[in-house]
C-alpha cells in the first residue's frame, strides 16, 4: 500500500475529482495525488427511484455503500471529501428529460444530457466555486492541447472509450477538465488500484442507467409516464395493420423480436408515428439508410466547417463508426451522409463525428430522419412541437455540500 503525502504550495493546482465509489474515479484521484495536485473529492447525490417494500428494486445510485467506498478512498488518499445534493436538479433535468423524450417517440441517451447539464455544467461550476483549476472524472477519454486549441480524443482502451458521450464539451470546458485514466486500459486501471492499495480494485461496474432501480426502463416508464403504455396499431410502411403494440416507448428502432406479429418475412421496427400512435414496421432493406439530420450540433473546436468534411460517424455509443461526410447546415444542424447503409438510426441518439481518434463534434439525431431506405437523400426533419424548458441552475448553497470527515 502506498503512503500519500499531500503537500500543498501556492503554485499547486487544485483539482476537484468527481468520485462515485468506483474503481475508475478512485484511480483518477490517486493518480492526481501522485502527480502532486491538490485534490478534493466530490460526490453527487443524484435522484433514483425510491424503494418501496421488500421486493422493490434497490436504489443503485449513490448508495450508502458507494458513498462509503468513496469516503474510504478519500481518507486513504488524505484528501477532503464532499457530497453535493443534486437530487432535485437531476430529477428535473435528466430523469424528466428521459421520460419526455420517450413520450415523443425518441430514444434518448441520458448520459449525454447528464454530461451537458449536470457533470460539466453544474458540477464544474461547483468545482470552480471552490477555486479549483480543474474538474477531473474517471472517463476513458483524452484531452490534448494543440496549437489550434484543445482536442478531445478517444480513450486508449477502445472497448471503454467514452468520447461519444463527451462530444458536448466546448473549448473552454476542455481546458477545465482532466481525464487521468484516459491513457490506460481497464485492466491497467485495476492494476493501478491494486498498486495504490485502493479497496475498490476488484469492484464490479454497472452498465445500466443509474436512476433505474432494476435496470428495466420499460417498467420505469410504465410507472412514471402516463403516455408510455398507450396501445396502438402496428402498421407496414404501406399502411397495412398487422397487430397492436403495447406502447411506443417499449420498442426500439431496428427491433425484430417481441413484436407479437407474424409475416412471411422478418419485419423490423422502422419508426414511431407519434401523431397516430402507430409503430411502423418493414423489411431490413427498408431499415437501412445513408442520410440523417442531426440537431443541437456542437463542434469541439468551436468552428463549424465551411465545406463538407469526411468523418467517421457513430450513431450509438457502442456502434461501429461508419465512414461518411458531414455538411454543416447552420443553426446547430448538420446533414450526415454515410458511405454505406446504416441500420437502426434512432431519433434522440447521438450522431458523433471523428477524424481517426479525434472527436470533431456531434449532435442529436433529429425526428423525421429514421426509417429511410438505402437510396434515400437528405430528409427534412419534422420536429415535434416541443418548446424547450430552461431549467434554472441552482446556486451553490452551504446546505448543498456536506463534509464527510
Amino acid at each position: 500500500m502506498m503512503d500519500f503525502v499531500n503537500t500543498k504550495s501556492v503554485t499547486q493546482k487544485r483539482v476537484v475529482v468527481a468520485m462515485s465509489g468506483g474503481v475508475d474515479s478512485s484511480v483518477a484521484a490517486a493518480l492526481l495525488v501522485e502527480q502532486g495536485y491538490e485534490v478534493i473529492g466530490m460526490m453527487m447525490r443524484l435522484w433514483s427511484e425510491p424503494a418501496s417494500g421488500p421486493a422493490a428494486p434497490a436504489n443503485r445510485c449513490c448508495t450508502p455503500d458507494q458513498m462509503a467506498d468513496a469516503r474510504r478512498v478519500a481518507g486513504l488518499l488524505g484528501i477532503p471529501f464532499y457530497v453535493v445534493d443534486v437530487q432535485d436538479h437531476f430529477r428535473q433535468t435528466i430523469v424528466q428529460f428521459f421520460i419526455d423524450e420517450h413520450a415523443y417517440g425518441r430514444t434518448p441517451n441520458p448520459c449525454i444530457e447528464c454530461n451537458r447539464q449536470i457533470r460539466f455544467t453544474y458540477l464544474l461550476e461547483r468545482a470552480l466555486a471552490l477555486d479549483a483549476d480543474y474538474l477531473a472524472t474517471g472517463h476513458y477519454a483524452q484531452v490534448v492541447h494543440t496549437p489550434d486549441g484543445y482536442q478531445l480524443r478517444k480513450g486508449r482502451d477502445e472497448h471503454k472509450d467514452q468520447s461519444y458521450v463527451l462530444h458536448v464539451l466546448d473549448q473552454q470546458k476542455l481546458g477545465q477538465v482532466l481525464f487521468p485514466i484516459g491513457g490506460y486500459t481497464k485492466p491497467e486501471v485495476r492494476e493501478l488500484a491494486q498498486k495504490f492499495g485502493l479497496p475498490v480494485a476488484s469492484k464490479s461496474e454497472s452498465q445500466d442507467l443509474c436512476f433505474l432501480g432494476d435496470g428495466n426502463y420499460r417498467r420505469f416508464l410504465n410507472e412514471y409516464s402516463q403516455k408510455a403504455s398507450q396501445p396502438g396499431p402496428i402498421l407496414t410502411s404501406s399502411g397495412e395493420e398487422l397487430g397492436q403494440h403495447e406502447g411506443l416507448p417499449f420498442y426500439t428502432i431496428g427491433q425484430r423480436k417481441g413484436l407479437g406479429i407474424s409475416a412471411s418475412e422478418p419485419l423490423f421496427v422502422l419508426r414511431k408515428d407519434v401523431a397516430r400512435n402507430a409503430l411502423i414496421v418493414g423489411s431490413k432493406s427498408e431499415l437501412g439508410q445513408q442520410t440523417l439530420i442531426a440537431r443541437d450540433v456542437n463542434w469541439l473546436n468551436g468552428r463549424p466547417p465551411q465545406q463538407p468534411i469526411p468523418a467517421q460517424i457513430k450513431i450509438r455509443y457502442k456502434a461501429q463508426a461508419i465512414p461518411g461526410e458531414v455538411v454543416d447546415l447552420g443553426n446547430g444542424r448538420c446533414q450526415v451522409t454515410c458511405h454505406e447503409p446504416v441500420f437502426g438510426v434512432t431519433a434522440g441518439q447521438g450522431a458523433v463525428f471523428y477524424d481517426d481518434d479525434v472527436c470533431l463534434g456531434g449532435g442529436i439525431i433529429a425526428d423525421g430522419t429514421t426509417g429511410g431506405s438505402t437510396g434515400s437523400t437528405a430528409v427534412e426533419p419534422v420536429e415535434m412541437p416541443i418548446e424547450p424548458v430552461e431549467m434554472p441552475t441552482p446556486s451553490l448553497q452551504l446546505a448543498d455540500i456536506q463534509v464527510l470527515s
